[in-house]
């Protein structure tokens, strides 16, 4: 639905909660007119969430709230970046890939920038022990989904020999204080080159270039999940956490409920993390097994 001239998505069954598409990447400055056109809205919505821009961290408004978190590495020149905040293995990978011929530019979004994402997706369906949620999608799938806020984004291929094995998508907020790392995805028969630091890289230099403050890389962590290989890598390219209020906004009686049991999160929330750890590598090796056994039979001769 849109409000506002904003797309919002709506989740949930029992109780329905509303956010704007992509919340971590666009902003509200005033959230009023969205909450009196939601509460005015002929679809029921029980909860609205939102998330504070940066660089303001302390609370703001008087709605319930949350600490949410996000992985900002604070830009002011790339030698800064390059020579005092990032670790020296990852500056070491970054120099890697240049010396393995991984070479990076920015790239219109184009056919074919399009067909070399849909490669890059298509590659493998599994990734990070799970199943990759853009692999098997067509070309017209890929074309649609990486269409939003064009006007607003801005997209750097990784190319070896002329061809692209990982892309970034930068999208940039209304105010030009932060950019998103929306995508950010490289081929894993290339992991040996490391085009993934280098795209980091290309990603700060084009937020030193355009006088943006902060580079954003989604979450540090994710629930209870404090540390992972992922925020391990996120730490040593100079990302730090940075906690912010995240607001939820009961419309209705239902959402009042909901908040105050708790149930705006989900059930997930209620799951020890021992437990989840568990039932985490419970299903990578579940997936792992069973993708290696298709592999098996689709290369059985008949």
């Amino acid at each position: 639905m849109n409000i506002c001239d904003r797309k919002v998505q709506v989740q949930g069954r029992l109780c329905r909660v509303a956010r704007l598409d992509a919340d971590d990447y666009k902003f509200l400055d005033d959230p009023e007119p969205v909450l009196t056109e939601l509460r005015e809205s002929k679809l029921r919505i029980d909860i609205f969430t939102f998330m504070q821009k940066l660089p303001e961290t302390a609370p703001k408004y008087a709605y319930p709230m949350e600490w949410d978190n996000m992985a900002v590495l604070n830009v002011t020149t790339f030698e800064q970046w390059w020579t005092k905040q990032i670790g020296f293995k990852a500056r070491n990978k970054a120099k890697q890939a240049e010396k393995k011929g991984i070479v990076l530019r920015e790239v219109p979004f184009d056919d074919a920038l399009i067909q070399g994402i849909w490669e890059i997706y298509n590659e493998c369906p599994l990734r990070q022990g799970r199943p990759f949620s853009h692999y098997g999608e067509d070309i017209e799938t890929v074309r649609r989904i990486e269409s939003p806020f064009l006007d607003s984004s801005v997209f750097i291929g990784a190319f070896l020999d002329g061809k692209m094995v990982g892309f970034v998508k930068l999208v940039i907020d209304e105010t030009r204080t932060q950019a998103g790392l929306m995508n950010i995805v490289s081929m894993v028969g290339q992991r040996d080159k490391a085009p993934t630091n280098a795209l980091i890289a290309h990603s700060v230099r084009a937020c030193a270039d355009r006088g943006i403050r902060y580079l954003v890389y989604s979450n540090f962590s994710y629930g209870k999940k404090e540390r992972s290989s992922l925020s391990d890598f996120k730490e040593n390219n100079a990302f730090q956490k940075i906690d912010v209020p995240r607001y939820f906004v009961p419309l209705t009686l239902v959402g009042q409920a909901a908040l105050g049991m708790g149930l705006h999160q989900g059930y997930v929330q209620f799951v020890p993390e021992p437990v989840m750890e568990r039932l985490r590598e419970f299903r990578k090796s579940w997936y792992t097994r069973k993708f290696q056994s298709e592999v098996k039979l689709e290369g059985t001769p008949t």
